[in-house]
């Protein structure tokens, strides 16, 4: 889920005509579970093929890829989940949980013939499995685009290769990237600009958000450093935070005392032993440095194959995706991430 800052953090809208020409790393999990989670039918059973394979995603991904590559001459990098790191264990536990128990919501309420209540259970109960991974992986080569297994956090490694200037900013919704160093981090990078909330059984309009690191220390009045320890007195995935207190009373805390060393002790005590722990994995995140990220020119023949043949796709429509990905192809042949980057 991340960290929860929306409270003090500067946030500018943009459009995707304004962020046309871009490049991004992109967090390729939550690109997934969004696809899982909205792209269903009525029921809010996933589209799968004669074989029942899933395909949401691979419809997600297919559609809203070509667009942002096709139409808006966007150069994305995607970028997948390793193995989570120890101290996310609860985190991860928590999320299971919650799952299973929509899982059984959702039954209930289909039982009962209730399909409004069981869509706003359904949209919970994605899970991105090997074979929903190693389809979307698949599905990015023969495009032609590249994607990166990041050793832990997703997020983690997207900032680092925006750190370093292979891309421009980091595509995500969490406000982790920030944490982990991203200067640019974009959010709600969609073409529906909408976002389902399951809770509240509603949608919502977005709009392409724009958020600057070095802007948002500034304005806080605080350095990356201190933004950690303001998130890790809010709670992140590797701790739970402290109980009352809120991204506005992390800053005043932060801004009085500097560290969570130099807080009052009954503060102190109500957060995990390992702070300096918790900190490391925000400011030395473990990441890889030999990823490529070279495009290649997509393949038409493998697309029909998978999707069409395997995964029973309409043959017409997956043409007109490839047609539009060859085009950019043809554009930016042979594209350095480096010319995006102005």
């Amino acid at each position: 889920m991340g960290v929860m800052l929306t409270p003090i953090i500067h946030r500018e809208q943009t459009s995707l005509k304004a962020l046309k020409g871009r490049s991004f790393a992109v967090d390729g999990n939550i690109e997934l579970h969004q696809f899982l989670a909205l792209i269903r039918k009525r029921d809010g059973n996933l589209f799968t093929d004669g074989q029942g394979h899933v395909t949401s995603h691979l419809i997600g991904l297919l559609t809203r890829t070509a667009r942002l590559v096709g139409e808006y001459e966007m150069t994305l990098v995607f970028v997948f989940d390793g193995r989570f790191h120890a101290l996310k264990r609860a985190t991860m536990d928590e999320r299971r949980r919650a799952r299973e128990k929509a899982e059984v919501e959702y039954a209930t309420a289909i039982r009962r013939g209730d399909v409004a209540s069981a869509w706003s259970k359904a949209v919970m109960t994605g899970r991105v499995t090997g074979e929903v991974l190693r389809d979307a992986k698949r599905l990015l080569t023969l495009m032609g685009l590249p994607w990166v297994d990041a050793p832990e956090d997703a997020e983690a490694q997207a900032s680092q290769m925006a750190l370093k200037g292979d891309v421009w900013a980091v595509g995500g919704k969490d406000y982790d990237s920030l944490l982990y160093g991203a200067p640019i981090l974009v959010r709600y990078l969609t073409i529906t600009g909408t976002e389902y909330l399951p809770s509240q059984r509603r949608s919502r309009k977005l709009l392409p958000e724009i958020i600057s690191l070095e802007q948002n220390l500034e304005i806080l009045g605080i350095t990356r450093a201190q933004l950690v320890d303001l998130a890790i007195l809010v709670g992140t995935d590797f701790d739970p935070g402290v109980k009352g207190i809120g991204p506005k009373k992390a800053l005043a805390l932060v801004r009085k005392h500097g560290r969570i060393e130099q807080m009052e002790q009954e503060i102190r005590e109500k957060l995990p032993s390992n702070v300096d722990e918790i900190r490391e994995v925000f400011l030395s995140p473990r990441t890889v440095q030999d990823y490529k990220l070279g495009f290649s020119k997509p393949d038409l023949v493998g697309l029909l194959k998978f999707l069409v043949e395997e995964r029973g796709f309409n043959k017409e429509r997956v043409e007109r995706v490839a047609a539009t990905l060859l085009e950019s192809f043809r554009q930016h042949q042979d594209p350095k991430l480096g010319d995006w980057l102005v």
